[in-house]
């Protein structure tokens, strides 16, 4: 296994040997110099190499593997089976990575479809009817169809893993092991992944033929220009986190802020919530067109938005210059993820503000994160009403202060209603007075009452909150988790279902990831599983309009 280091060396589009058409296309979009992912990934992927490359979000990975797969499409006519086939473990990133693909293709007219759950089956079957040439797809659709004899892989050229270590932490192991048995063995195999486990290694041994190994380190800041990012974590109980966050972001008072959600469901909902509190917030999501998503950033880039309300993927690659805080609504489900977010804040040598808000469940996960980032995160306890007070005084004080020192203050005009009241009332009478009615007139005058502080169960070495999935149904009879409803699907062990593939059938149709997915009980003719209850009709929807095990199934809330 050769391996590829980065070099200094300014290298531009033009070095790397790709064809003018891709070329003129990202001039058109503004490429101007190529990543480092994107340097040392794309001259051994042209020469037909299969490349092994771990490289965290935001790198411009996407462009390492989607200009060597365009570049490598014939001219003419390219018939009617794919070429290539890319793998990703969410919807989102289907989408954002097949924009992608079409934006840097429009010069040669690459056909480009994105295969994912939640969207009609028959528009996909008529779009492979006509052809493509590349496919974007998640695992579990992309077996489906497999399955269904629509989707053929026999002249797929070259394979990409993106995110591997993200598909497999969704239970996508098997399927992606089935879906490469399908394709010719001498096809070029590319592999991406933020963390390089055991069990990548693994696939790399097993489907890789002597890679380029691509490792690209986090970037080093230059000295004086380290994050300088205070981080704080909350523990709340879930029913209370709405107003667990309205509370900190009123002491904190972010001028702008990205707030990250686990679900597309979750994003809307607390984008509601904070719009209703007062704050000016805008979501983000996979479920928004480009155009919706430019105007979103126009309004936050302006200062016509607070808060970004966003989940991870359709957050990457979001850069914004005057950030001041980010908050993650959930705790992170790895140590890489927290620290890419925060280092979005804080950056050279300016002060930024990280905050976490935390599940009871969630408390150890948080640890293993204080652990690795050696104990920077301080556990702090909620803002009480009298701490949320104070900080609305200060606030009103600050304003007022600002207006009696600035350069353009035109006080005099207000003289007509001071100086008879003078005559009256105690100069300071009035001022308070005014001050009452300032501070009333901000809106900050509101009934707020006191969040209750969580039970933190003692660890048991399991996770907290969460069954352990089965197939013998031990828990059967018990009520679910906080927060969580429990689904009946109408298919079982007579089916020879597992729980990765109940769990593989929602992460795959869904936004929810296997870490978003509680227990799972196996019986001989049904399955019940835990899921979000935010997300439960999400969940049902999804799967009514796809398969589990080739198999459509009636899919329901527990009935009790």
């Amino acid at each position: 296994m050769s391996e590829n280091t980065t070099t200094e060396e300014q290298v531009g589009f033009a070095d790397l040997g790709l064809r003018a058409e891709l070329l003129g296309e990202l001039v058109d979009l503004g490429y101007e110099e190529p990543t480092a992912i994107q340097r040392e990934a794309i001259p051994p992927l042209l020469e037909g190499h299969d490349l092994l490359g771990q490289a965290a979000t935001g790198t411009g990975k996407t462009a390492a593997f989607a200009l060597p797969i365009l570049q490598k499409l014939p001219d003419g006519d390219r018939g009617e089976a794919p070429s290539a086939l890319v793998l990703v473990p969410t919807r989102e990133l289907a989408l954002q990575v097949s924009e992608a693909l079409h934006r840097y293709g429009r010069g040669i007219g690459a056909r480009v479809l994105p295969i994912y759950g939640g969207q009609p089956i028959g528009r996909q079957l008529r779009a492979l009817e006509r052809g493509v040439d590349v496919v974007v797809a998640t695992p579990g659709r992309a077996l489906d169809h497999i399955g269904r004899g629509t989707l053929v892989l026999d002249d797929v050229r070259m394979v990409v893993l993106d995110e591997a270590d993200e598909m497999l932490d969704m239970g996508f192991a098997e399927d992606i092991e089935a879906i490469v048995e399908q394709v010719p063995a001498d096809r070029q195999m590319v592999l991406f992944s933020a963390t390089m486990p055991e069990r990548i290694d693994a696939i790399a041994r097993r489907h890789l033929n002597d890679p380029v190994r691509v490792r690209i380190a986090r970037e080093v800041p230059a000295p004086g220009e380290e994050p300088k990012v205070r981080q704080n974590a909350y523990v709340v109980a879930r029913p209370h986190k709405p107003a667990a966050l309205g509370r900190v972001l009123d002491v904190e008072a972010p001028t702008a802020a990205l707030v990250f959600c686990r679900t597309r469901d979750e994003v809307d909902q607390l984008t509601e919530t904070l719009n209703a509190r007062g704050y000016r917030a805008e979501a983000l999501h996979g479920g928004m067109s480009q155009e919706q998503r430019d105007r979103v950033m126009a309004r936050l880039r302006n200062g016509t938005a607070d808060l970004l309300v966003a989940t991870d993927v359709a957050a990457r690659g979001l850069d914004v210059e005057h950030l001041t805080h980010v908050v993650n609504y959930n705790v992170p489900p790895a140590v890489e993820t927290y620290v890419h977010r925060i280092g979005r804040v804080g950056r050279a040598g300016r002060e930024g503000v990280a905050i976490t808000l935390v599940e009871p469940r969630e408390h150890r996960m948080l640890k293993t994160i204080r652990r690795e980032t050696n104990g920077q995160i301080s556990v702090e306890k909620l803002p009480t009403v009298a701490d949320l007070h104070a900080r609305r005084m200060e606030l009103t004080r600050a304003a007022l202060y600002e207006s009696l020192v600035g350069d353009d203050a035109d006080l005099d005009s207000f003289r007509v209603v001071v100086e008879p009241l003078a005559e009256e009332f105690d100069i300071m009478e009035i001022a308070l007075a005014a001050v009452k009615l300032a501070h009333e007139a901000s809106g900050a005058v509101t009934e707020e009452e006191e969040i209750p502080e969580p039970v933190i169960r003692p660890d048991r070495g399991e996770r907290p909150g969460r069954g352990r999935r089965t197939g013998r149904g031990e828990r059967r009879g018990r009520g679910p988790s906080e927060g969580m409803t429990r689904l009946f699907v109408g298919i079982g062990r007579n089916a020879r279902v597992r729980p990765q593939d109940l769990v593989g059938a929602i992460a795959g149709e869904t936004e929810l990831s296997g870490r978003d997915i509680g227990a799972i009980e196996i019986a001989d003719r049904f399955s019940l599983v835990e899921v979000p209850e935010a997300s439960a009709d999400a969940v049902i929807s999804a799967l009514k309009n796809s398969t589990v095990k080739g198999r459509r199934t009636v899919v329901r809330r527990e009935r009790f």
